[in-house]
């Protein structure tokens, strides 16, 4: 990592550049702002550390200019004790951060850790933005992982047919997201598509929903009404939660998936229906199958193609961001309000999340997030308590300033390449730009630190 120290005080700036050196940073000293700006036209610098109190050029119009012209780069100013108000003017002026004199080198190397993370995560924030902006083809099936990949192929493939598709995943996944997307793709694009949920109508009311009844078949029946296979005619039918579907109602599908025919409720002749079935279910049916809670003749006739959905947490915390970039548009489109992004505090929180409600858990975030928020990018304050308040390992210095976990800075730096490559998914190329290092560089750490290529 790359920084500029500014200090009129050639001894400080001797000290402080030394001090970091030993701490692994490559340090450029200067005595002026003037100097330090012109050679950031130059210079691929990730952090400027400069002394508020110079002659000249101070620190605070010094920080004003750099903020002005690359909001990106993070300032970090240091102050004597008892300025805390000019600190604050600082921080208002675009600062990152502000530590006392007489500077504790290891207190400021954490400083300097957390701006360069903290322009990193900007960045990628930025990136993803811009991607979300560019996302074509897939509707509203957003994701960039390599378990995303693979049900993307899944579903150009299956597309093509009229196969019976099972699609299973836990609750929240998308499952009606992807069947839907799999009805678009698919020649049957202009007939209708409908959905049912199993588990949300009553027992004694499914049959007659699935296949209709005729007039005076029971009680409320005055008129005949045709059931789902009925209205899908040409098009596709969705069948969700069909794990929920009762044993006794289990055979009668299986009749008019291989018959291609139903009867309704009270009738006494069948109709002939064309339809592309596609279910989905959160339950082991394989398990359903061996308690003898779920017929096997019809799970081996739904389970033609199946497309298994990742929880969210499997998908890597590039997908989560990419999600929540797309949620934020679409909530802020719903809202009516100028809210256009993440910040680098919440991006994270969301990263660190285990999601246990999936999709659905983040598009309720999302959703509550922008109908608060105050500004144009989503603050920590904005989300949940659950995820505002998850547990991080942080303890508190003598001077006020937040401090991680004490570690070498090593492995502070190692446990951070290694978080990037995995949100990577390994993709050396990807990490090394988002971490500010040229690819050779990240190779030799990665064998420093006895990272295989797998």
């Amino acid at each position: 990592m790359k920084i500029f120290v500014v200090d009129d005080e050639r001894e400080m700036v001797d000290l402080v550049a030394l001090g970091l050196k030993k701490r692994g940073f490559s340090v450029v000293p200067f005595n002026t702002g003037h100097e330090a700006l012109a050679a950031l036209t130059e210079h691929d610098v990730d952090v400027v550390v400069t002394d508020l109190n110079m002659k000249g050029m101070t620190g605070l119009e010094l920080c004003q200019k750099i903020v002005a012209d690359r909001p990106d780069l993070p300032v970090v100013v240091l102050t004597a004790f008892g300025s805390f108000e000019t600190a604050v003017g600082a921080i208002r002026a675009g600062a990152y951060d502000f530590v006392t004199k007489p500077v504790e080198i290891e207190a400021l190397a954490i400083s300097i850790r957390r701006a360069g993370e903290h322009r990193q995560l900007r960045g990628e924030v930025k990136r993803l933005r811009e991607v979300v902006a560019n996302t074509r083809g897939r509707g509203d099936l957003i994701g960039a992982s390599p378990a995303m990949q693979q049900v993307y192929q899944l579903i150009d493939q299956v597309s093509a047919t009229d196969a019976t598709v099972l699609i299973t995943g836990e609750s929240g996944t998308g499952k009606e997201v992807v069947a839907t997307e799999i009805h678009k793709r698919s020649r049957r694009k202009d007939a209708p598509f409908v959905a049912i949920n199993c588990a949300a109508v009553p027992e004694a009311l499914l049959e007659s929903e699935l296949f209709g009844h005729a007039k005076g078949a029971f009680t409320d029946a005055k008129q005949s009404r045709q059931g789902l296979f009925q209205q899908a005619s040409s098009g596709s039918l969705f069948l969700d939660e069909i794990g929920e579907m009762s044993l006794a109602l289990q055979p009668k599908l299986l009749r008019a998936i291989q018959e291609r025919k139903v009867r309704p409720v009270g009738a006494e002749s069948e109709i002939t229906v064309d339809v592309r079935l596609i279910a989905a279910t959160n339950r082991d049916l394989e398990d359903m199958v061996e308690d003898k809670r779920f017929r096997e003749d019809l799970y081996y006739r739904i389970n033609v193609i199946h497309i298994p959905l990742p929880p969210l947490r499997a998908r890597g915390g590039g997908d989560v961001l990419l999600l929540a970039q797309h949620m934020l548009r679409h909530y802020a489109t719903v809202f009516d309000k100028k809210v256009v992004g993440l910040s680098p505090a919440a991006a994270e929180r969301l990263m660190g999340y285990e999601w246990p409600g999936n999709v659905r858990e983040l598009g309720n975030c999302l959703e509550r997030a922008v109908a608060l928020a105050h500004f144009e990018e989503i603050q920590v304050e904005d989300l949940p308590d659950k995820i505002r308040n998850q547990q991080t390992r942080r303890s508190t210095s003598l001077s006020g300033n937040e401090l991680p976990e004490l570690l070498t800075l090593e492995e502070v730096e190692r446990r951070h390449v290694l978080r990037v490559l995995e949100a990577c998914h390994g993709n050396r190329t990807d990490a090394a730009k988002i971490l500010g290092l040229d690819r050779k560089t990240l190779y030799r750490k990665l064998l420093r630190w006895g990272v295989s290529d797998e």
